[in-house]
């Protein structure tokens, strides 16, 4: 009896009853059309007739306006949040934005029409039943409804009425609710079907997935860049400075400022970076949607501009030589040019043992060409356990632009060489 009462009038029944009832909403202009329609073919006078004949016209004229009413974008979106709402289905079965493609809009037609035509006559019972209902119900205490001229219409003036009535009444209202509770359970069935994603919502929505992704590795890739590299380098310089103080009276305080004055130009220039990727990612985060990114990165950062910055923070021992002009390279590539030489000189700064590291731009072929060397050390880098990231998103930069990247040891020395199409 308890599960009986639950599955009737628990609270998911009462949502999906409301759903019917919106739809039954939804549904009368179109039945007022239909009503108009259906009157000047009958003849019969007025809107609101009480001609069973035209009410039943009406909704069957209604129901193939609300199915070309359902093709205009707005009917999914629409019909998935009231759905979503009062169901009781998973919001993740369900589609977001406007049908795409003629069989999304098919799909969104038949539950359109279902939704409002269902809705329409459980509505419609719900506004009549419970009224009749109570009235009946009241006959054995009430003569005067009994020989009321509406008593004698339904015929309930009738003595058998008077011991019928109450559970007449009753039943009617569980039918009413069992009705309602039937209708929502169709409904909730056939949402899934109907209002779920197509082929097409799913490949729009692993492309969304993917362009997500892909901003997120960028970002990260950002990070890992302008922070790794000021790390290093600042690493560097502290460990230099260090040194030479424990030189004791002798000590080259040149060298000791300028190692300084390297580590704070590194970390003003780091917080500004890192200042513009954390603002990239409050914006991903407030916009809720991917952004369609391109071979750029994710937003406008140091370029070119900036490398002489760059490698004057890396210490006296990086020596760099530009061949060509580097005033036309174009934004996008001057940007990624930038992470690629910050990236290399972290690792050099990581493995080289402070030997002298040459920095090589060549702007001269329509190939660009980016090199570093250094000295291979001594004793081989010990491995890290989460190593290995910088030369990988040097690759992935480069590949991003059409070009290459190679890098390994070569005639006694590291090598790292960058081509690019310009």
């Amino acid at each position: 009896m308890r599960r009986c009462a639950v599955a009737l009038l628990g609270q998911r029944a009462r949502r999906r009853w409301l759903h019917l009832i919106v739809g039954g909403a939804l549904f009368m202009p179109f039945w007022m059309v239909g009503s108009v329609v259906v009157g000047a073919l009958l003849g019969a006078g007025g809107l609101f007739t009480g001609s069973l004949a035209v009410q039943f016209g009406a909704y069957a004229v209604g129901l193939p306006l609300v199915a070309v009413a359902a093709l205009f974008p707005l009917a999914r979106p629409m019909s998935v949040a009231a759905a979503r709402a009062l169901c009781g289905v998973p919001a993740d079965r369900y589609a977001d934005g406007p049908a795409q493609g003629p069989e999304a809009r098919a799909r969104t037609a038949g539950w359109f029409t279902l939704h409002l035509g269902a809705g329409a006559l459980i509505s419609g019972a719900s506004l009549a039943l419970p009224p009749f209902a109570v009235s009946v119900m009241a006959l054995p205490f009430s003569p005067a409804l009994r020989e009321s001229e509406l008593g004698r219409l339904w015929g309930l003036d009738r003595p058998w009425w008077s011991w019928a009535a109450l559970p007449a009444g009753l039943l009617m209202l569980l039918a009413l609710a069992a009705a309602a509770a039937g209708t929502g359970a169709l409904l909730a069935l056939q949402a899934p079907r109907l209002l779920g994603p197509s082929p097409a919502d799913r490949l729009a929505a692993a492309e969304r997935r993917a362009a997500e992704a892909e901003s997120r590795n960028r970002l990260a890739r950002e990070l890992h860049d302008s922070v790794g590299h000021a790390l290093s380098a600042v690493t560097l310089q502290a460990g230099a400075a260090r040194r030479v103080l424990d030189g004791g009276a002798g000590a080259d305080l040149a060298f000791v400022r300028e190692a300084l004055t390297a580590i704070e130009d590194t970390t003003r220039r780091t917080v500004g970076e890192l200042d513009g990727v954390l603002g990239l990612l409050r914006q991903d985060e407030q916009a809720g949607e991917a952004r369609e990114g391109g071979a750029g990165g994710p937003g406008p950062g140091p370029g070119l501009d900036a490398l002489e910055s760059l490698v004057r923070g890396a210490g006296p021992r990086v020596a760099l030589t530009v061949s060509g002009d580097l005033a036309p390279v174009p934004e996008a590539l001057s940007r990624e040019a930038y992470r690629i030489v910050q990236e290399g000189l972290t690792n050099a700064a990581r493995h080289a043992g402070g030997e002298p590291v040459s920095v090589r731009l060549d702007a001269r072929t329509e190939e660009w060409e980016i090199s570093m060397e250094n000295p291979l050390p001594a004793r081989p880098p010990v491995a890290r356990p989460n190593g290995g990231r910088g030369l990988r998103g040097i690759g992935e930069r480069a590949r991003l632009l059409g070009g290459t990247a190679e890098a390994g040891p070569a005639d006694g020395v590291w090598r790292l060489v960058v081509r690019i199409p310009r």
